[in-house]
């Protein structure tokens, strides 16, 4: 089993594809912090102002910008660098085997397609939550979350074994950029040579094409709710595509948005992020990811214990939680009460500023299954610093709950 092995494990090193970005970042006035050892921004400063932030638990002058990109990417549209997102290339006659074995979702399908999947242990428990795009026969792309790069790996090399396959780490080799937004395909469609229409290109489909002269990947997919493409680059290109996507994105309204507006757009439309609101202590269908897995395809690991997962009441369910007031702040780890009891605590949360409070993900507990009938039957609060702001619960996210944006 061939194998390319990393090019760091650690902060990228000068003239990497982070260091490279990260120039275009400190232009634009981005107020930078550590993201697994790369630098992203998370937050951008106006023009005139200078990316400034101090400690404090309510809400602060700069949650002014925070705002802004976040309505940027709902109202128009914005672009990030996802640039630290762990990615191997895993080629050969056995690449599908391997992947579908891996993988609860059915990934050795059509060419040019993205599933959305997990890895799961022998009881039906998340090992990963990732994107698995098959390009063509025998060559996939694999996508992880930053902090689950190395449990990844670890899991892919093991199962991997001496199969005929080559896997290649392409974390810091390719660049990786999101354009989000109702006018993202506007942005792009000009500078790709590529039919970027829903029918020709829906959602979680990925073209190859070009982009200011340099070879791209293109994806159609979000992290935001949104209509959005993520665009894959070689690290040497990744800037000539990084400023020619600003430059033709003006006319349309785009922003770079940073970090704290990734998380506000993702927790508004309730989307996971493993090691953060989910991680191995959690089933797959506690983690109300059940629609995800393919019990109808081919074996995987741990599909007989899904199988007895998806038949027995679900007493833990990931909610999304949103206060009430908008003028309390979550930071993670808050308990959530229905009717006065303890049945659990947010695990992630940020401000939800098209819907208008504090909003979170939490997993909560119940001698019963864990129901819509049994979420409203119900009154909710949360003890934000010793004082209990009522809130609403739901099994679905408050964001757009169909997905209708997502794929116009």
């Amino acid at each position: 089993m061939p194998r390319t092995p990393p090019a760091c494990n650690s902060p990228p090193a000068a003239g990497s594809t982070a260091r490279r970005s990260t120039t275009r970042l400190v232009e634009a006035g981005g107020y930078l912090r550590d993201v697994s050892g790369w630098e992203g921004a998370a937050w951008y400063a106006a023009p005139g102002q200078t990316p400034n932030a101090e400690p404090g638990w309510g809400h602060q002058p700069w949650f002014a910008n925070w705002r802004a990109e976040h309505e940027a990417v709902r109202e128009r549209a914005g672009l990030i660098d996802m640039s630290f997102m762990a990615k191997w290339r895993i080629r050969g006659p056995e690449a599908g085997p391997l992947l579908d074995h891996l993988s609860a979702g059915a990934v050795d399908g059509a060419a040019e397609t993205i599933t959305y999947t997990q890895w799961l242990d022998d009881d039906a428990r998340l090992q990963a939550d990732l994107t698995v795009t098959k390009l063509t026969d025998g060559d996939f792309l694999l996508v992880a979350s930053d902090t689950a790069y190395g449990h990844v790996e670890h899991l892919l090399l093991a199962a991997a074994g001496d199969r005929d396959v080559a896997i290649e780490d392409v974390t810091t080799s390719w660049a990786q950029f999101a354009v989000q937004g109702p006018r993202s395909r506007d942005v792009l469609a000009g500078l790709v040579g590529a039919d970027l229409s829903a029918e020709a290109m829906p959602f979680r489909s990925v073209r190859r094409t070009t982009l200011a002269d340099k070879e791209i990947l293109l994806a159609r997919i979000t992290y935001a709710g949104e209509l959005g493409y993520e665009v894959y680059v070689p690290a040497g290109d990744a800037l000539a595509v990084w400023d020619t996507i600003v430059a033709a994105g003006q006319e349309h309204g785009l922003a770079l948005y940073g970090l704290n507006a990734l998380a506000s757009l993702r927790m508004e439309k309730g989307y996971r992020d493993y090691g953060h609101d989910i991680d191995n202590t959690d089933g797959v269908y506690e983690a109300g990811l059940g629609f995800a897995v393919a019990l109808d395809g081919g074996d995987f690991r741990g599909k007989a214990a899904a199988v007895t997962a998806k038949a027995a009441p679900a007493t833990r369910r990931i909610v999304s939680v949103l206060l009430a007031d908008p003028e309390p702040l979550l930071f993670h780890a808050e308990p959530v009460l229905r009717d006065g009891e303890f049945v659990g605590y947010i695990r992630a949360a940020s401000y939800g500023w098209t819907i208008g409070g504090a909003v979170g993900l939490a997993m909560v507990e119940a001698p019963e299954a864990v129901t819509k009938a049994w979420i409203d039957a119900g009154e909710w609060t949360v003890d934000v610093a010793g004082q209990l702001v009522p809130a609403r619960v739901s099994l679905r996210p408050f964001y757009d709950p169909t997905s209708a944006r997502v794929r116009q």
